[in-house]
């Protein structure tokens, strides 16, 4: 019996019921061939050995799919736990998944200690074991054979994923002299992988559980050349001199204290000029396009939050609950914003011509997240959203969505950020107990959500089960400087708050109304996306947005005054600076300068005083040249000039 194949060029060929994802690759062309990884059957990642016994769509997976990748780390994964069985045996293993960049193993190896000082036996032994070209061979197994296997290796970790998976429904996955509890896919055989960089060794608790065994996690990333390696390694050396964390302390923007407490950062003065210019930016955008701002407290009272179903979601891993002298009381720091504003919406009648209504927020929030998941700005306990709720009819959720579309691509165009993918996150529709509401009204929602990308031509990609518990979004993927993905900016569609908390409007019929909700962030978080900005820009901002625009420097102290003289002239003017009056040499001020990135040096002495000129320098270009002072702030002006103005 035949089934048909249908290929991504738009070709349908006809093959053997029981063809392999080998063959069809084969049949395409040997180059194909040999280069192929995996194959996409209907969206689902299978390897090239298994047969196809029904007609659909697929294609070849090879390097330059995101899902031939993950494959490819995937395996490299299982090579790394065969190393580690043959130098440590008796290791345990967790996990071990690819993820955006390489892979991951969790390994329990009992009372040995292992370090950064072992990794490079364990990367010997792994390019030993990937030249032997061993094939992942794949073999279904009863529950029984895999619990009677595990229990043989005394391996606790795998005995309780086994334990919670269906009979009929479990494989294992062979090659070397390893085998491991696996879904797969994997790639043919070993042989693929070819340059192998072990990178870090952390801590993990077991199943992300504080309560846990504490795991060893070793990280590593592996590719098909020498090459590549060799250029993502550059690309981390670049990453280390660009980390927010190391820069955020150079140029005086942000601190943390134990005291204060874990994950809630400080902000400098000039990380504080830094945020409020992007606060700035973002208001003047949300009044052009019709928001109300609104302030709302830090706090919550509990039964808000059951209301809104964040307390079922979320409850035991927020904050625990502030007690009042009232037992009946009880509150939450804030979660979310969004509650607040249906309250804010439900505080007088509405009518349909009052919609769409925009309200606006630079919210803070509070989130407890585990100490080892900490990082810098991008990862922390209490963070400020730029967050807007547009309550609006049905019929204009699209043309809304469209408009906050319009507004994150300005965000990211004003701000450097070219190169992004719209995701579409969508519910799981096999674990749908995950979400809230009827089935028809997230059919509409992702339905919406969808056209109104393609109608502003946004490259998109559907993602399964990335939905927020009340509804899905479009999440925008970033790209940064260094190739980077980052989730910045999100939208979403949520037919079920204004169900929860009753919102009404009166129609043009005179009957009352739902309204459906809009949540956007452009920014997401405040936090996160200043940490993604000073990476992607390595700290030199956008003149706008610099918070010391210019450095005064003057050759001598008897220049002093006429270089405070320059500085109050520009200040008034509100450009951002200061006068360098340190006993030092020219070249040392300059130096300095240049480590904190000040986009402007101007350099004053006698003949600048004397004529009320300046001698201008530009951060990493050099010597601009002497000009009158009017001049200077006349170029530097049209430099500077805000993108919405």
């Amino acid at each position: 019996m035949n089934i048909s194949i249908s290929l991504p060029d738009g070709s349908i060929r006809e093959f053997p019921s029981g063809i392999s994802g080998a063959e069809i690759a084969s049949s395409i062309s040997e180059g194909l061939a040999r280069v192929a990884l995996a194959i996409e059957v209907d969206g689902v990642i299978q390897d090239l050995s298994r047969p196809i016994n029904q007609s659909a769509s697929v294609k070849i997976l090879t390097w330059n799919d995101q899902g031939g990748k993950s494959t490819f780390w995937h395996s490299s994964a299982h090579v790394m736990a065969e190393a580690l069985e043959a130098l440590h045996p008796g290791v345990k293993f967790g996990i071990g998944p690819p993820i955006e960049n390489g892979f991951y193993y969790d390994v329990d190896l009992g009372d040995r200690a292992f370090g950064e000082d072992d990794l490079q036996e364990l990367e010997n032994k792994m390019k030993e074991l990937a030249k032997k070209d061993s094939r992942y061979s794949r073999r279904e197994v009863s529950k029984d054979e895999a619990m009677r296997y595990f229990t043989e290796k005394n391996d606790p970790y795998k005995l309780e994923l086994i334990s919670e998976l269906a009979d009929g429904t479990i494989t294992f996955y062979e090659q070397g002299n390893f085998t491991d509890l696996c879904r797969g896919p994997h790639i043919p055989h070993t042989g693929f992988i070819k340059a192998i960089k072990l990178l870090n060794v952390a801590g993990a608790y077991w199943r992300g559980n504080e309560k846990n065994k504490m795991l060893t996690r070793i990280y590593g990333i592996t590719f098909p050349k020498q090459k590549e390696l060799d250029e993502y390694l550059h690309m981390l050396e670049e990453a280390k001199k660009r980390d927010h964390r190391k820069l955020g302390k150079e140029l005086d923007l942000f601190t943390f204290s134990e005291k204060v407490g874990m994950g809630l950062p400080l902000w400098l003065p000039k990380g504080t000029i830094l945020r409020e210019r992007l606060e700035q930016f973002m208001r003047r955008a949300q009044v052009k396009a019709g928001y109300d701002p609104v302030v709302t407290p830090h706090i919550g009272s509990k039964a808000l939050y059951v209301t809104s179903g964040h307390y079922e979601k979320y409850g035991k891993d927020s904050f625990q609950p502030i007690h009042t002298p009232d037992e009946n009381e009880e509150f939450l720091l804030k979660p979310m914003n969004c509650p607040h504003h249906c309250e804010i919406y439900r505080s007088r009648p509405r009518s349909y011509k009052d919609l769409p209504i925009r309200l606006a927020e630079f919210g803070t929030v509070y989130r407890y997240e585990q100490s080892g998941e900490l990082h810098g700005l991008t990862r922390v306990r209490g963070f400020t959203q730029d967050d807007a709720h547009i309550f609006c009819r049905p019929d204009q959720v699209k043309d809304e969505f469209i408009k906050v579309i319009d507004l994150v691509l300005h965000v990211f165009k004003s701000l450097g950020f070219e190169n992004y993918t719209a995701q579409v996150s969508l519910r799981d529709p096999d674990n749908k107990e995950k979400y809230i509401g009827a089935d028809d009204l997230w059919d509409r929602a992702e339905r919406e959500i969808q056209e109104a990308a393609d109608e502003r031509g946004l490259k998109t990609v559907a993602v399964k089960g990335e939905a927020a518990f009340y509804g899905p979004k479009l999440d925008f993927m970033v790209r940064d400087a260094l190739g980077r993905s980052w989730q910045l900016g999100t939208i979403q569609v949520d037919y079920q708050l204004p169900q929860r908390f009753e919102l009404e409007y009166v129609g043009s019929d005179n009957q009352r109304h739902r309204p459906v909700m809009i949540h956007r962030a452009p920014f997401g978080s405040l936090e996160r996306f200043v940490a993604v900005l000073i990476e992607h820009c390595g700290g030199n901002f956008p003149l706008w947005l610099s918070p010391e625009q210019i450095t005064v420097l003057p050759i001598s102290e008897r220049f002093n005054d006429y270089a405070h003289e320059v500085l109050n002239t520009l200040k008034v003017l509100d450009i951002r600076g200061f006068v360098d009056a340190r006993d030092e040499k020219i070249g040392r001020k300059i130096r300095d300068a240049e480590v904190k990135k000040i986009p402007y040096m101007l350099i004053v002495g006698e003949k600048e005083a004397a004529a009320r000129q300046v001698s201008v320098r530009q951060h990493g270009k050099g010597d601009v040249g002497s000009l009158p002072l009017d001049e200077f702030i006349h170029q530097f002006r049209m430099a500077a000039a805000t993108p919405d103005n």
